[in-house]
């Protein structure tokens, strides 16, 4: 009992040493950011005797723990004048201990913190939890901080926080912007995207007379050209706003901030913040239509978390400090449910087509139902391991990673048609989200956490139905074969064919670049453009015939490889008498590999079914008009 009362005694006076009456004050420097380096000098209100700093480890969004941060360095303690000691936590390795001495009521600190992946020479981003040291154990809402940020000149500054200085986005001067206090857990939510390359479009020109809340996007680019969005994509992130406004008829923001980077440099995707969203996405992600089909529904989804992640958040996710470990049960509904509606968001603002959303369908549920792991693996599994069981990709089929996001996709789409068949077309998920998102009406920022009661209770006040039992069957028992019953009730068929799925070749194209064939559903491997194989589906042709992730294929029946060499032979391989024959190069051997398989290329797709309910086209169709394009 000691061992467990005396950790408690010690962060009980640390706590003690921390009465704030006036805010933390945290000035992050990013004058260094093309070396990679940023600096923050941080003020806190403190009195006598022992203290205990800590960073945040669970990061909202992240779903799991971050690594002990050794790219937070250079930290140094100073009271009047004075270094004060530290040290670190035996156990927790977040946490910092120091002893306040008598007479001090400011604490100084400095870092510094590596930005290796976070900075280049014409762009940085900020998340605060980088720079940031708060007191342990104080719930993250009741710590009161006031922010400032430094940027090189000239370089415009991003963000969702209030400034309190002079700040123009149209004439970015960088230089240093001080922005209203807030709290700790608001400005860990309220990332900064900076750089010398910046365009802010607003995305409701009217919010101001119709009193609107205002959405814009914030781009910075590596280049001029980067941040110069076509007329049409305007457009269509104009149509975004009303069509989510129509779909959760609520708001919970004062504004918004799509901040976007546009780079060669990844890692590329997406983080939710209730007023903002952290989004980076390859140069040409919006150039064309083909890649916009695949960059654009990224934006729709993060936006989607302003309700559906940030505003209602799974009860176990809705922690009051950033010390608590989360649970991640719900995030099938979190992050899957948020997929399934960014993508219906993405066409009906006209990122995607109706077609083009059919086959992003199609892909996503050949790819489910091609996941060998789910023979063992739940969904619900998935989201509950995600917190520490995250791997590579070799193997990635068998051991299952974040399926919740698809297999959400998947069931949501079933509980949208499944109300519209139950009700004769008359309700559809839009009236669940009425009680689930926008029933207490537009708010500001806030937490409102939520049971898989709840989602149950919400379902059958649209139209009572075993909603308990049908959730449990697709989440949390094992399904070996992936959910087609939303396609099937949405007037569809998922088949195969020897034409290749466009949604899936621009995909492939914008995330991964010059990709290899794609034999995944043919062959059972996941090729680059050279021939490696990254993954074998267990049970496929490849598995049988032995391949191996981290193989190189040298040659298809006695030809040397290329991406158009294996397409001709799996194309052949209907009339051909044996099998395909691959040299394969491993470790340390090249071996010959036959391949017994005889079906030609193969291609998810969706084909309609006749005299039943086209719910999909529905589901795709806009509620609002189109805004006009604009000029360029």
């Amino acid at each position: 009992m000691q061992s467990r009362l005396f950790p408690l005694t010690i962060l009980l006076c640390a706590v003690s040493a921390f009465p704030q009456k006036a805010p933390i004050r945290i000035a992050a420097d990013l004058t260094d950011a093309p070396r990679k380096l940023f600096h923050a000098e941080i003020d806190l209100p403190v009195q006598a005797g022992p203290l205990a700093l800590t960073e945040a480890q669970w990061i909202p969004g992240h779903h799991a723990p971050k690594s002990v941060d050794n790219d937070i360095t250079g930290i140094v303690f100073t009271a009047n004048g004075q270094t004060i000691p530290w040290r670190r936590d035996d156990v927790d390795l977040y946490q910092f201990h120091l002893t306040v001495p008598a007479g001090v009521s400011t604490l100084h600190a400095h870092l510094d913190y590596i930005a290796n992946i976070k900075s280049t020479n014409e762009m940085a981003v900020l998340e605060w939890e980088d720079l940031m040291l708060y007191p342990a154990g104080v719930p993250v809402r009741e710590i009161a901080i006031e922010p400032s940020v430094t940027v090189p000149a000239g370089w415009g500054i991003a963000t969702s926080l209030r400034p309190t200085s002079p700040d123009d986005p149209k004439h970015p001067a960088g230089g240093t912007v001080h922005f209203a206090a807030t709290t700790v857990e608001t400005l860990e939510d309220s990332p900064i995207m900076t750089g010398i390359n910046f365009h802010e479009y607003a995305l409701n020109d009217e919010a101001a007379s119709s009193g609107a809340k205002p959405v814009f996007i914030d781009v910075i680019g590596d280049t001029p050209e980067d941040v110069e969005l076509r007329p049409s994509i305007v457009a269509d992130l104009k149509h975004l706003v009303t069509e989510a406004l129509a779909m959760y008829s609520s708001t919970h923001y004062e504004s918004y901030h799509f901040l976007l980077t546009l780079t060669k440099n990844p890692p590329y995707g997406g983080l939710e913040h209730h007023e903002s969203s952290d989004n980076s996405l390859p140069n040409g992600a919006l150039k064309t239509d083909q890649a916009m089909e695949v960059g654009g529904p990224v934006l729709s989804h993060e936006y989607t978390h302003s309700w559906n992640g940030k505003y209602r958040r799974p009860a176990g996710l809705a922690t009051a400090n950033y010390a608590t470990p989360m649970k991640g049960e719900l995030l099938w509904v979190y992050e899957g449910l948020t997929d399934y509606l960014g993508y219906v968001l993405g066409a009906r603002c006209g990122f995607l087509t109706p077609q083009q959303y059919r086959d992003y369908l199609a892909s996503t549920a050949a790819m489910q139902d091609s996941t060998a792991g789910r023979a063992w693996r739940s969904t619900e599994d998935t989201a509950v391991g995600i917190s520490g069981l995250q791997g590579g990709s070799a193997w990635a089929n068998w051991r299952r990673s974040a399926d919740y996001y698809p297999e959400g996709d998947l069931v949501w789409l079933d509980v949208d048609t499944t109300i519209r068949k139950l009700t004769n077309d008359k309700k559809n998920l839009h009236d669940f989200l009425l009680i689930f998102v926008a029933g207490k009406g537009s708010t500001p920022p806030q937490i409102v956490p939520y049971e898989f009661d709840e989602l149950v209770s919400d379902l059958n006040q649209v139209v009572p139905y075993d909603w308990a039992n049908f959730l449990h069957q697709r989440v949390y028992e094992v399904q070996p074969r992936a959910n087609v019953e939303g396609i099937e009730q949405g007037g569809y068929k998922l088949v195969y064919t020897d034409k290749p799925n466009e949604y899936e070749e621009a995909r492939m194209s914008l995330w991964h670049g010059p990709a290899g064939p794609n034999v995944w559903f043919s062959l059972g491997v996941q090729l680059d453009a050279q021939g490696a194989i990254s993954d074998v589906r267990v049970g496929g042709p490849g598995d049988k015939a032995r391949l191996a992730p981290g193989e190189k294929i040298l040659a298809v029946n006695g030809k040397v490889y290329s991406n158009d060499v294996l397409r001709a032979a799996v194309r052949e391989s209907k009339t051909a008498a044996g099998p395909l024959e691959l040299i394969v190069q491993n470790d340390t051997l090249v071996l010959t590999m036959p391949v017994d398989y005889h079906d030609g290329e193969r291609y998810p797709s969706l084909v309609r079914v006749e005299g039943t309910p086209d719910y999909l086209e529905e589901i795709a169709k806009p509620l609002t008009p189109a805004p006009a394009e604009a000029s360029p």
